[in-house]
Parts: structure tokens; C-alpha cells; sequence
């Protein structure tokens, strides 16, 4: 069984890496919409970038409180150009279906190796991989339907409050949360 957690706690750590490399990448959608003039677009990524970091952050406290080694890794520099408006929403609806795949092979393995705090711990992730995948798949197509005015989308994510839906009660804790 310590070989089976040994198994586990290195595909989580490979995954904090996916955490922080999407942290960035938002940052770098936040920014790009910055320099548009799109301020509502850019807060929603700048708040998804934060949100990933804070993923990572969750998975280190799982980690340090299982007695895991946690690996704090470097990540590659993400995307920084995009050819139009709507380029950085499809790459974040990629970016969320890869991870939710990344996450679903996760809770299998923890359940291949009987690990089941481990697959307990996972189970928040997966109904957050869910909401994120739907959410930039809204974006996307109102996005996609407004390419000719983007502030209708601006408009859209005011009216709807999209990625301010607030802390999560039964949210993991995160290392270094206090």
C-alpha cells in the first residue's frame, strides 16, 4: 500500500504542476483582455486565475496532511497572443476538459489503489471540473454569438455574475489559508 500512496501522491503532485501552468495561463487571457479594453473579461480570468492557484494550493494541503513529499514544480510560459476575442475562451474550455480528464484519472487511481481518503479528497474536484467546464462553455458561446460587439459579453458577465459565485463551504483547505 505505501507504494500504491507513493503512485497517488506523484500524479497529484504532477497535477499541482497542471494547476499553476492554468494559473498562468489565465493570467495571460486576463491580460490579454486587459489591453483590449475589456474589463469584465479581463477580471473573469484574473478571478480564474486565482482560482487555479488555489487548486494547486489544495492539492499541497492534501499532501503535507497525508505526510506526502509535495513538489513545487517550475511550469512552461503560457500562450500570451491570441488571433481574435474569442481564442482565449476556446483555449480555457480545452484547458478545463483537459483537466477534468486529468482529474477523473486521479479518482481512479486513488480507487485502484485503495487509497480512499484520497478518492474522497478528489470528489470536490470532480463537481468543480463539471461547473468550470459548463461555465466556459456558456462564455464561449456568448462570446462566439457577440464577436461583433464584445461588450454585450461585458454586459453578459455583469448581468449573470459569472465567476463570482463566492467561497465554497465544503471547499478542501488550502497550504498557507491561515
Amino acid at each position: 500500500m505505501a507504494q500504491d500512496k507513493k503512485s497517488f501522491a506523484e500524479a497529484l503532485n504532477a497535477q499541482i504542476a497542471n494547476e499553476f501552468a492554468a494559473s498562468q495561463s489565465y493570467v495571460s487571457m486576463a491580460v490579454y483582455y486587459d489591453g483590449e479594453t475589456l474589463p469584465r473579461l479581463a477580471a473573469f480570468f484574473y478571478r480564474q486565475a486565482l482560482e487555479e492557484r488555489e487548486h494547486a494550493m489544495m492539492m499541497t494541503q492534501f499532501l503535507l496532511d497525508t505526510g506526502a513529499p509535495v513538489e513545487i514544480p517550475g511550469v512552461a510560459a503560457p500562450q500570451t497572443s491570441f488571433e481574435d476575442a474569442s481564442a482565449p475562451v476556446r483555449l480555457a474550455l480545452a484547458q478545463e476538459q483537459k483537466v477534468s480528464d486529468d482529474i477523473f484519472a486521479l479518482v481512479k487511481l486513488a480507487r485502484e489503489v485503495g487509497d480512499y481518503g484520497a478518492e474522497q479528497f478528489m470528489q470536490w474536484f470532480v463537481k468543480e471540473q463539471v461547473e468550470e467546464v459548463a461555465l466556459m462553455g456558456d462564455l464561449l458561446k456568448a462570446v462566439e454569438r457577440s464577436k461583433e460587439n464584445l461588450l454585450l459579453v461585458e454586459e453578459y458577465i455583469s448581468r449573470e455574475g459569472l465567476g463570482q459565485e463566492g467561497d465554497d463551504a465544503t471547499a478542501p483547505p488550502a497550504a498557507g489559508g491561515g
